[in-house]
């Protein structure tokens, strides 16, 4: 087992870096965007799959780090370095001050609170216009000249989402995980035995907040730009959608689920305008066959709670 393991990540990272050297300019910038999507979906899913709460407002992180690196490039002239590593921080910032407030509630409440949450980002955003640009947007975000070029830009996202996909993956996996995986599964039994519930959430919610403020920051700069809608409703839907795709119950499960619906995305705009209706069926399929998410049909996560729904709490 450990050597198949060691043995398909070495496949993996080869074909990682053999992407910009193999691969026209469209499919590198399409990989690109699927990197990032992917470590968003892995952030959320630290809050989904392992710690049962289900956020509709997670954008409000990502549009918040995409707005801290882009200001601070373009209007502070900030050094690159601490604008891009300013993102996660203020994000994570952001998301203890919501958090406060939202894990005080469970379930829908919990969920319609960081929805609540988001769309005050958002509105921020849309109509701060000095600061933010309202509805146009900040445009024009400055990069350093070795990130220019979309094969180093592709390779820099590729180094970062690995090594913040390795540290997700050893948090999961250490006793915090295991604590958050105990909190999910029986939050009164685990506030029973001694875990305080609501700081293991909330450390979970700060930590997802913060790598989705990265994520924001790495689409930030490839697309040169911030705008309202990366803290829209519908980005936080996209990505909850990535994750239930992908498989929640599996680590990688939410990026495979990213990577699937944006190449579904890609291939469906260029035949028909009519995406949102052919996702939809294609979605439906997916669902009913593979009710866990795709993953399921490789592999039974470990984390997989043993209720015969299969839903977190």
């Amino acid at each position: 087992m450990v050597l198949a393991r060691r043995t398909a990540v070495a496949t993996a990272a080869v074909a990682l870096l053999a992407v910009p050297f193999g691969l026209p300019k469209f499919y590198l910038l399409l990989a690109t965007e699927i990197l990032i999507m992917g470590l968003f979906a892995l952030a959320f899913n630290l809050l989904l799959g392992y710690g049962g709460m289900v956020s509709f407002g997670h954008a409000a992180f990502y549009g918040v780090g995409a707005y801290a690196c882009g200001l601070l490039l373009k209007k502070a002239e900030a050094p690159f370095a601490v604008s891009f590593l300013a993102a996660p921080v203020v994000a994570a910032a952001v998301a203890l001050v919501f958090g406060l407030l939202c894990i005080r509630l469970t379930r829908i409440y919990f969920s319609m609170l960081t929805l609540a949450f988001s769309q005050i980002v958002w509105a921020i955003a849309f109509k701060w216009y000095s600061l933010t640009g309202g509805d146009n947007g900040l445009i024009g975000i400055p990069i350093p000249s070795a990130l220019a070029d979309p094969r180093a830009l592709y390779l820099f996202t590729v180094a970062i989402v690995v090594l913040v996909a390795g540290l997700l993956w050893r948090l999961v996996n250490a006793p915090f995980g295991r604590t958050l995986l105990a909190v999910r599964e029986n939050a009164e039994r685990a506030e029973f035995v001694g875990i305080h519930v609501r700081r293991v959430q909330l450390a979970a919610f700060v930590i997802s907040g913060g790598v989705s403020g990265l994520a924001g920051a790495l689409f930030a700069l490839f697309s040169r730009g911030a705008f309202p809608d990366y803290a829209y409703w519908t980005k936080s839907a996209e990505v909850l959608l990535m994750t239930l795709l992908g498989g929640p119950y599996v680590f990688l499960g939410p990026a495979l689920g990213a990577a699937i619906l944006i190449a579904l995305n890609s291939v469906v705009t260029s035949f028909t305008e009519y995406w949102p209706v052919v996702l939809g069926g294609v979605l439906l399929v997916l669902i009913y066959v593979f009710p866990g998410g795709v993953t399921r049909l490789f592999l039974v996560g470990p984390t997989a709670p043993a209720r015969a729904t299969g839903e977190p709490r």
